[in-house]
């Protein structure tokens, strides 16, 4: 058991007093943003429900969708990491809200009348709650048996009844009909981590058939169309993820969109004859109308930015949206279809920090060790102090795109580049790149990296002997690796973030779901031991030259606390300048406002001291 520690081998550990953070600038600014997410519209188009994190928590509200005051309907929801959490669901009537609270389903009247409801005590923990069309019935996910089910209750918690388990694999991402007679389902069998397949199951008799399905072929993310005659979903059968169409009875397969980008989302329009989509374009996520016979698109709003979950208004006249940018952190809008016009309906941003003149960067692309184009975003500051900072993402499959970074801004202000290498296998680029470092982590993806920081050599006003990377989870692996496998020394110093060195190490004791994404990309350690030896640059702590600021939850069971244990003791043991820092209660992904802060300061300071020369 890891016990909450600051430990370090050399120096320095202490603030410089010659350098002040930029006028008008500092940690608690950029942390006051109570971040807004995971949003979805009722179904009579009058209210939004969203999650917002503030007072510690992270709460559902609703507010008016033509704008208002929001209300809170929630008071003791734990802070949850956003990539973990899930909107809150209206039932079709608008009269009910269900959401997750610590592992388990809640119910809650949507104009707050009363205090939410726990319905799910019949299981351990549930999840992802989808309401039946009758507004009482429910689909929630549950842990049982090492797999993820998928049981049928009602709002009162009934005792509930089997709907997809026990078949080999987890069944995910309910999807009821609109008469809710059959539900589809996807479903990831263990014997092909690299499959994922479309089920029917018929409600009233149990009866459950496959809809798609191929080895090695991923199909996901199923939605009825509004008259029940044709199921979409997104699928990466043809080299990107586009989205397919198929009836319920299995016949009629067809390819709908041919845009050759990778679709993000989707939504069916009231009237069943276009679909809303996001898609991934160079680092920005555009938000599309597809007509549901010809599959033509018609760009909605495109640009600098991201969009996401697109949720029609009942006459189809407007979406709600989330958007961000590199210049403005997530909000809730409203789109007008036919006039293309965006409506904020929330306000996120401090004015102190909408004061400053923030830096969006510009999509790029260098050239690899093997030729293989990576694309990039690079951030130049306002005024350069000659250091860079090299930031990959985490996953491996997420990408960097034009979003909202408060701590890159800040960085930025400082006078620091910043540069956020879409390694192989980022998402976003197509199958083939996404695939790319299957059987290869740490090798061809460390490379990329390391070439990105031989691309900054070549800019005007970056010293080459003043550069760093930093990276969280995937990334903080990526910062071990470019530190143990780089014999020219490209960085100056490596901050990581919840990551780790050994990959056999941190399979053997993460969670299952990110234990299987592991096997999905590299396979069993008993099939390939080969390759998780390659993968772990713990072997190659000798190499390292550049100092380390490890930090890391003690209650990370996705990267284990372990993990910066054992890369600290490697450390250690060959006399290596570090620094380790652990935080008692935080799990994969800060939560407490006085975590942040104290990584944030320590990260500053690490920056100053080895890349301020």
């Amino acid at each position: 058991m890891v016990h909450e520690k600051y430990e370090r081998n050399g120096w320095p550990s202490l603030d410089r007093p010659d350098l002040k953070p930029p006028d008008g600038w500092s940690l608690d600014l950029i942390n006051s943003l109570n971040l807004i997410h995971h949003h979805e519209l009722s179904p009579d188009g009058e209210r939004v429900a969203f999650v917002w994190e503030r007072d510690g928590r992270s709460d559902i509200f609703v507010i008016p969708s033509a704008g208002g005051w929001p209300a809170r309907l929630s008071a003791d929801r734990a802070k949850t990491i956003y990539w973990w959490d899930g909107p809150p669901r209206w039932s079709q009537d608008g009269r009910l809200l269900a959401f997750t609270k610590d592992g388990h389903v809640c119910v809650v009247p949507s104009d707050g009348s009363a205090l939410p409801r726990t319905i799910t005590d019949f299981a351990g923990g549930a999840f992802a709650p989808v309401w039946m069309p009758d507004s009482a019935g429910l689909i929630v996910g549950v842990s049982r048996s090492d797999a993820f089910s998928l049981l049928l209750t009602d709002r009162d918690g009934c005792w509930p009844r089997l709907v997809a388990g026990d078949n080999g694999g987890d069944n995910m991402e309910a999807a009821p009909s609109p008469d809710g007679r059959a539900v589809v389902y996807t479903h990831r069998p263990f014997d092909d981590l690299n499959r994922w397949e479309l089920r029917l199951v018929n409600t009233e008799t149990g009866q459950t058939r496959p809809l798609t399905g191929a080895p090695k072929n991923k199909d996901w993310a199923a939605a009825w169309s509004p008259d029940g005659e044709t199921i979409a979903f997104l699928s990466q059968r043809s080299g990107f993820t586009e989205i397919w169409l198929i009836r319920p009875d299995g016949e009629g397969l067809r390819q709908l969109t041919r845009h050759n980008r990778d679709m993000v989302e989707f939504a069916w329009s009231p009237d069943g004859h276009q679909l809303a989509a996001t898609v991934s374009r160079d680092g920005a996520i555009d938000l599309l109308i597809i007509d549901a016979e010809s599959g033509e698109l018609r760009e909605l709003r495109a640009g600098l930015g991201c969009y996401a979950a697109p949720h029609w208004s009942p006459d189809g006249r407007f979406l709600s949206v989330e958007y961000e940018d590199a210049t403005t952190p997530p909000d809730i809008h409203r789109v007008e279809v036919d006039s293309n016009r965006m409506t904020q309906l929330t306000f996120s941003m401090p004015p102190a920090l909408a004061s400053h003149e923030l830096v969006t960067p510009e999509h790029m692309r260098y050239r690899s060790y093997d030729g293989l184009e990576i694309p990039a975003l690079l951030w130049r500051p306002r005024q350069s102090n000659g250091a860079a900072v090299v930031r990959p993402h985490g996953g491996p499959a997420d990408a960097y795109r034009f979003q909202w970074d408060a701590f890159a801004q800040y960085l930025l202000a400082k006078g620091y580049t910043f540069f956020t290498p879409n390694f192989r296998g980022s998402s976003g680029y197509g199958l083939e790149f996404e695939h790319a470092n299957y059987d290869d982590w740490g090798v061809g993806d460390t490379q990329d990296v390391l070439h990105g920081a031989r691309y900054l050599h070549a800019l005007d006003g970056i010293d080459p002997q003043r550069i760093a990377i930093f990276g969280s989870s995937y990334g903080g692996y990526m910062v071990a690796c470019c530190l143990a496998r780089d014999p020219e020394y490209l960085f100056a110093c490596g901050v990581s973030k919840y990551g780790d060195a050994n990959v056999y190490s941190s399979w053997a004791q993460c969670e299952r779901t990110t234990r299987l994404y592991t096997e999905m990309m590299l396979g069993h350690p008993r099939d390939n031991w080969t390759v998780y030896q390659a993968a772990s640059p713990i072997h190659e702590t000798a190499n390292v030259r550049a100092p380390i600021l490890l930090l890391h939850g003690l209650e990370d069971d996705v990267v284990p606390p372990q993990s910066s244990e054992e890369w600290a003791e490697a450390l250690r043991r060959h006399d290596k300048t570090f620094e380790y820092k652990t935080y008692a209660g935080e799990p994969h992904g800060f939560l407490r406002h006085e975590t942040e802060m104290d990584w944030q300061r320590r990260a500053e300071r690490f920056f100053d001291w080895y890349l301020r020369g």
